[in-house]
């Protein structure tokens, strides 16, 4: 306490001339219009800048829960895409079933580990069993099919992705409905190859590649690439299609879990079927 003391006698006409400084700026601005102003001008100027960079900082820390709520929305808004695409579909050919009416979408998840450069490339996302993912669920994104999760733990999963030499998924021409197996053959990440088109089918240069349906795993319809190149197998009765693919698989952030109310009750039948 005492140094203290003898620090404000020490320094006593520096804190006099700041306390004379400080009534004279008041008279002045309290009493004169235009510094008054001007000052005002500059603390309003000074305060908005620091408004504006704390507004700038809330924000980008926001930015992980605005994509997340982002992708919620896509997700949301891709499978209404499907379900008026079908009813449209449905209303054309007169049915009464159209496949999305099974489709269930559970929700969108990130990706928080993916692999391109592998022979055998595998998803991981952030939701698992206790958020209803189970095996055999599709992965999708606005761009097109990702994958298909095999396993899950209670908070994550592992997906199979597209780019797996292992895995292949059933497709057709868009225009024709002519359907094959389309596969990755592990060397370009953005082209897959699809099998066993007919040799007599015409085939185009971009032409739309989407799944067929034949599947439990992803409805009819979605999109999977173009075809980028045709190459005639000799002394085959079929073609090979290079396929474009539609979605980057580098720069995976988000994808959409879909699955299939009505899966087990057809691979119950398909299974018994085949016993008998």
């Amino acid at each position: 306490m005492r140094n203290l003391l003898q620090f404000f006698v020490k320094y006593r006409v520096v804190f006099l001339f700041i306390l004379l400084e400080a009534i004279s700026f008041l008279f002045i601005f309290q009493y004169n219009n235009f510094h008054r102003v001007k000052f005002l001008n500059s603390s309003n100027r000074v305060t908005g800048n620091i408004l504006n960079r704390y507004s700038s900082s809330v924000e980008f820390l926001s930015l992980r829960k605005v994509n997340e709520e982002l992708a919620e929305e896509n997700a949301r808004l891709l499978i209404e895409n499907m379900i008026m695409a079908e009813q449209l579909a449905t209303f054309e050919t007169d049915s009464q079933f159209t496949q999305v009416d099974t489709l269930t979408q559970i929700l969108s998840a990130k990706v928080i580990n993916n692999s391109t450069n592998k022979y055998y490339n595998y998803i991981t996302i952030n939701k698992g069993r206790k958020d209803g993912v189970v095996p055999d669920m599709g992965l999708i994104c606005p761009d097109g099919i990702v994958g298909v999760v095999i396993n899950a733990s209670d908070h994550f999963s592992l997906a199979l992705s597209v780019l797996n030499s292992r895995w292949s998924i059933n497709a057709k021409l868009l225009d024709t409905n002519y359907f094959g197996s389309l596969r990755w053959e592990g060397k370009n990440p953005r082209i897959a190859t699809l099998f066993e088109i007919p040799f007599h089918v015409e085939v185009n240069y971009g032409d739309t590649i989407v799944t067929s349906g034949y599947s439990s795993i992803f409805p009819e319809g979605l999109m999977i690439g173009v075809v980028s190149e045709v190459v005639e197998v000799k002394g085959d009765n079929f073609q090979e299609l290079k396929v474009e693919l539609s979605t980057n698989f580098s720069n995976l952030t988000y994808v959409n879990i879909v699955g299939d109310r009505l899966k087990e009750e057809l691979k119950k039948l398909e299974k018994e079927t085949i016993n008998e």
